[in-house]
């Protein structure tokens, strides 16, 4: 391949993994100003590593395991350890125009869960998000980890446990008289 084929491939590779990195860092980070950070220092470490690309998966498990690895890295930084960060673009909110209460409610929602993914170990919580939120299979989630498959498997299985229960322990759940599931925040108990 000639330099300027090469240039072109890795262009079209580029605006074909902005879009779908941006999502998942948004997820993965829940802040779109660092979500749009972590999208640059993923694509340019996509643009680097072009060359040595072996296409022993697709462009697009290499990628989400490039933003992967970048957002661990952004995550072990002592000053954003203890950091919670609240959802807002990235919360799966309808694009309809919801009353403010309803707003409200699908807000706290969000930020429940928001709060239990961004406690989950960086392992955990990637696994998850590549494969529940961004619709991976178990096998392209393996090598966007860079892990066997039944790791893979097991890390969704924790990670889903780890939410269920930390929701049970923090929310009250109920469906309201539309039939439309809601929760409350539980009473947090004085220690």
């Amino acid at each position: 391949m000639d330099s300027l084929d090469e240039h072109t491939a890795v262009e079209e590779v580029l605006a074909g993994a902005s879009q779908p990195v941006l999502h998942y860092l948004m997820r993965y980070v829940g802040d779109r100003a660092v979500a749009e950070d972590l999208q640059q220092e993923t694509l340019v470490r996509i643009a680097r590593g072009w060359s040595s690309f072996a296409g022993r998966s697709s462009v697009k498990t290499w990628a989400f395991s490039i933003a992967s690895r970048v957002a661990a890295d952004y995550f072990r930084h002592p000053d954003r350890q203890a950091r919670i960060v609240e959802l807002d673009e990235a919360s799966n909110v309808p694009d309809t125009d919801p009353t403010v209460g309803e707003r409200l409610i699908q807000d706290e929602m969000s930020r429940c869960v928001r709060e239990v993914i961004d406690s989950l170990p960086d392992t955990y919580r990637a696994a998850l998000i590549l494969h529940d939120l961004e619709g991976l299979s178990a096998e392209q989630t393996a090598q966007a980890c860079e892990c066997s498959v039944a790791t893979a498997k097991i890390r969704i299985h924790r990670a889903r446990q780890r939410l269920r229960e930390a929701l049970d322990q923090a929310c009250s759940f109920y469906h309201d008289r539309e039939g439309v599931y809601r929760c409350d925040r539980k009473a947090q108990e004085a220690g």
